[in-house]
């Protein structure tokens, strides 16, 4: 029996395809386009995928991300989170020292390749017979 003619049909593809589009950032109407239905069909249809794709997707490089930035040693890894997560900042603006109780002061942080610190440490040990 054929499906009425403003029936949509889902299936397993459609809701894999559904997250992964959303994951990408794919608005909404670009994916219902896709599909071939109306973005509000598509909602209805496709609601758990459109709410949780991104932040899955999100959750996913997030832990790359960190996985680099911990387990590889990536520098530009350890500074992006840094930066972002931890709100570190190369230049230090002024801050007005009447919001604060104590003095202004500024910090310099040096962050080094962990392979030379690594092979610095390993030259150290067998300098002292370690």
């Amino acid at each position: 029996m054929p499906t009425p003619k403003n029936k949509f049909l889902v299936t397993e593809l459609h809701r894999k395809t559904v997250r992964k589009m959303s994951s990408f950032g794919i608005t909404q109407d670009e994916i219902a386009q896709c599909l071939g239905i109306d973005p509000k069909t598509m909602r209805r249809h496709f609601r758990a995928e459109l709410d949780e794709a991104s932040t899955e997707a999100n959750s996913k490089v997030a832990e790359a991300l960190f996985n680099n930035a911990t387990k590889k040693g990536n520098v530009i890894a350890q500074i992006f989170w840094m930066k972002t997560r931890a709100r570190w900042r190369e230049n230090h603006e002024p801050v007005d020292a009447s919001a604060n109780s104590g003095p202004v002061t500024k910090v310099v942080v040096e962050i080094q390749d962990p392979a030379k610190v690594r092979a610095d440490r390993a030259k150290e040990a067998e300098r002292n017979g370690d």
